[in-house]
């Protein structure tokens, strides 16, 4: 193997590192500025959701220096397991908890 190669295999493990990092990053991101984690409850049309993934790759820098919030996809909280998923793109608002 030579030097050219060598170099290319380092820096694409460190792509593939700063990729994976920066996924985590918007999921985080997603979680704490947004409330979404998995199975998370939101609303969308009057109907509620459980959120089964989260598109962080939709999620766009405003000018602000903020992201929008991504597209999601999920099942009516209704529904049986085992329902295939619908998107929900942008237009989705968290379900406030229920203090009773």
């Amino acid at each position: 193997m030579d030097y050219g190669e060598s170099v290319q295999k380092v820096l694409l493990r460190k792509i593939r590192k700063a990729e994976q990092d920066l996924l985590q990053l918007k999921l985080d991101y997603c979680r704490f500025v947004f409330g979404l984690t998995h199975r998370a409850r939101v609303i969308s049309g009057g109907i509620t959701y459980l959120v089964l993934s989260v598109d962080v790759e939709s999620m766009a820098t405003t000018e602000e220096g903020r992201f929008t919030r991504p597209r999601v996809a999920g099942v009516s909280a209704d529904t049986p397991d085992g329902a295939e998923a619908i998107e929900l793109g942008t237009d989705w608002v968290l379900e406030q908890s229920r203090k009773d």
